[in-house]
């Protein structure tokens, strides 16, 4: 009788290998060279992508933050200045970045590696940010995020200057918060794992089917 295979549970059709069902469970797996690349791949596109965006955004934003020196500023717009960094920092920074986004974006970009889908590998970006392959309560808080952000970047392209650069500035310093926080929690996930990591990857929950004998 041809002994049963089975696939390792959480993995999808196409990226496991299946192995003989008295294989022990700790056996590790023997993947092809080029699905490690695709695993690689997935991975350096989803974290990379995002650290990307975000310096692009830190470049575009100070450029207009440092033009607030060619405009008289009292000790008023100092004092204001100083209190919006310190804020966004910590609200942008700390609690949006740190605690939430940061993690997260690792985390999913490890669960990509594990379990990569040509489309996911693909859209890997989207995918760590939680846009797709994501819970419904993720892709929603996700979208949300998006939403703000977009209606408050529109709001502070009205303000005119030295305002509208102190508030970028104190948009750049949680900005700055992030990419930190990022590389952060990459070298949290390579010395501890993915147990490591404060937050779950938020992946819909799948069902696993025994493959026939």
């Amino acid at each position: 009788m041809a002994p049963r295979r089975m696939r390792r549970r959480g993995e999808s059709g196409y990226n496991a290998r299946w192995i003989h069902a008295n294989a022990p469970i700790g056996e590790p797996y023997c993947f092809s060279e080029s699905l490690l690349s695709v695993r690689t791949f997935g991975f350096i596109w989803g974290v990379g992508g995002i650290v990307l965006l975000l310096t692009f955004a830190i470049v575009r934003l100070g450029g207009v933050a440092l033009a607030v020196g060619d405009y008289p500023l009292t000790v008023w717009h100092w004092g204001l200045a100083l209190g919006w960094l310190l804020y966004m920092v910590w609200a942008e920074g700390y609690k949006g970045f740190h605690l939430a986004f940061a993690p997260r974006v690792v985390v999913r970009a490890e669960y990509l590696a594990r379990h990569p889908r040509p489309l996911h590998v693909l859209l890997a970006p989207l995918y760590c940010m939680g846009y797709i392959h994501a819970t419904t309560r993720r892709r929603l808080l996700s979208v949300a995020l998006t939403s703000m952000i977009l209606f408050f970047v529109f709001l502070v392209r009205m303000l005119p200057q030295p305002w509208r650069g102190l508030v970028d500035a104190g948009v750049v310093a949680g900005l700055m918060v992030g990419v930190a926080s990022i590389l952060y929690y990459l070298v949290r996930l390579q010395r501890g794992g993915a147990a490591s990591l404060p937050v779950p990857p938020d992946v819909p929950a799948q069902t696993v089917v025994d493959a026939p004998a």
